[in-house]
């Protein structure tokens, strides 16, 4: 597949003027990342976007001087970063590969010159900025509210891809939702006896994201 339409499936991207979008392409450079491999760190100076290409990155923040989080998953067609110039400043969050991956990253510096000949650069940057904020904020809140059975759920249909494949690993999802590694498994298993999600060794599929959203509450 083109990376412009790998790129395309994720819903930022999508939504880019094609000039922009192909732009954001030729300032950019591809990269390949081996499992675990690090993008940047939480604190690094240097901002910029970051698209994923292929594989999954696991987004990581730090919650104490020994310990990071696992907060989400960012899949092909996903885009994350900020610019300094709008929302700026150092890295929020530490990203890496969760498996082989590969990614397209546009450098900060890049920006100003895209923009200067696509205005809706600007905008499109802030969109995302806002999207991701977003995101955050919701799965806290889902967190906060929903039961522990659900919350393994929504976010089960959340990272399922097209064929229904879950980059996250049970103890991925227990680490997300706040849970014990034991209990997210068992949690999994009674999804699973409804037919909902097809547990594997090391491997999660979601059978019905429809049904798991309505148990969920959406």
């Amino acid at each position: 597949m083109a990376l412009l339409d790998i790129l395309r499936r994720g819903r930022w991207f999508a939504a880019l003027d094609p000039a922009l979008a192909d732009e954001l392409v030729a300032a950019g450079r591809v990269v390949t990342l081996d499992a675990g491999q690090w993008i940047y760190s939480e604190g690094d100076e240097e901002p910029g976007l970051c698209l994923v290409v292929e594989g999954a990155l696991r987004l990581e923040a730090s919650v104490g001087p020994d310990r990071d989080v696992l907060i989400g998953l960012a899949g092909p067609g996903q885009a994350i970063g900020q610019s300094r110039r709008f929302g700026g400043g150092r890295r929020i969050v530490t990203a890496r590969a969760q498996r082989a991956a590969r990614v397209l990253l546009v450098p900060d510096a890049a920006l100003p010159g895209i923009a200067a000949r696509q205005p809706s650069a600007w905008p499109a940057t802030m969109a995302l900025l806002y999207d991701q904020l977003d995101i955050a904020v919701h799965n806290a809140a889902l967190n906060l509210c929903l039961a522990p059975r659900q919350r393994i759920a929504i976010r089960l249909a959340q990272l399922a891809d097209d064929t229904g494949a879950v980059a996250a690993t049970q103890a991925d999802l227990a680490e997300m939702c706040g849970l014990s590694r034991k209990s997210a498994s068992g949690h999994i298993l009674a999804l699973a006896a409804k037919g909902w999600v097809e547990p594997g060794y090391r491997s999660l599929r979601v059978i019905d994201g429809a049904a798991l959203r309505r148990f969920a509450g959406f």
